[in-house]
């Protein structure tokens, strides 16, 4: 949902009488000042990616990951030890992120 919508619905409950003006000036200001973070993709966290130098067991990928989502590193080893079992595919995407991933 983009900021647009978000001003269209508090101009729907403003007209219905559910928001005083005040209060529709308040929070169309509060939509306004957070910027494109309202609206984010996720694309933020993919250019912000990058290997730890301190959350790091082989190459500081998993603490990269960690740091980038908000979920926790061993979180991400034991995913990417699952992964492994099926084929290798955890070692194959390990290593494609650490070669192209850049170090902090």
């Amino acid at each position: 949902m983009s900021i647009a919508d978000d001003i269209v619905k508090l101009e729907e409950l403003r007209v219905r009488g559910a928001l005083s003006a005040e209060e529709f000036e308040r929070a169309k200001a509060r939509l306004l000042d957070a910027g494109p973070l309202a609206g984010s993709t996720g694309m933020e966290a993919v250019n912000n990616l990058r290997r730890s130098t301190g959350d790091r067991w082989i190459g500081g990928v998993c603490g990269g990951l960690a740091r980038a989502t908000g979920v926790e590193s061993w979180i991400w080893r034991l995913i990417f030890g699952v992964l492994f079992l099926f084929g290798g595919t955890g070692v194959l995407l390990y290593l494609l992120l650490w070669i192209f991933v850049p170090e902090e």
